[in-house]
This record gives structure tokens, sequence and C-alpha cells, in this order.
């Protein structure tokens, strides 16, 4: 499994249309190929700063499958407006869990 760690730095004064749209959101990406789950968390120091954890099958799933569908076009366009900077999207492996 993989898991993809995206920051949203988010418009300020946007943040409760973003966290609203981000709720239609969530019923298009879990639709895609390999999608696992996901949860979202908002910053406490930074509240316009918000990180997206989502688990998939495989790279390929998120790179190629979801990033490359109309599944993504629908996906941004919900929540893409409501960026102040382009996502910083990377990806990871589990070592270890307790």
């Amino acid at each position: 499994m993989i898991l993809e760690v995206a920051l949203f730095d988010i418009v300020p004064g946007r943040e409760t249309a973003f966290e609203e749209q981000f709720a239609q959101a969530e019923l298009v990406i879990s639709q895609a190929s390999g999608y696992v789950r996901h949860e979202l968390q908002r910053g406490i120091e930074t509240p316009t700063k918000y990180v997206l954890l989502v688990r998939w099958q495989t790279l390929e799933d998120h790179t190629e499958g979801f990033r490359q569908s109309a599944l993504f076009t629908q996906w941004r366009a919900l929540i893409g407006p409501f960026f102040a900077t382009p996502p910083a999207v990377e990806h990871f492996h589990l070592l270890a869990e307790s």
C-alpha cells in the first residue's frame, strides 16, 4: 500500500467553503480504482494549511489511474479554485507501524 501526502495552502478566508466543497470531492476520489481511504487534517498554527493523506493500493493507482482520469478532472474542478499555491504531493511506503 502507498501513502499519498498532499499539502494544500488554501486562500485565506475560503477555508469553510473549501471544507464544504471537499465533502463533494470525497465522493469523487473514493470511486477511483485502487483507492483505499483518506483523511483530511487542518493546521492548528496555520489554519489555511491542510494535509490530505490518501492510501492507494499501488503508486500507479494514483499517478496513472486517478491522475489521468475524468475523476481527477472532477476532483480538481471541485477543490482547485481554493488553492493559494499548487499542492505539494509526495508518496511513501510504510516501514513500521504500531
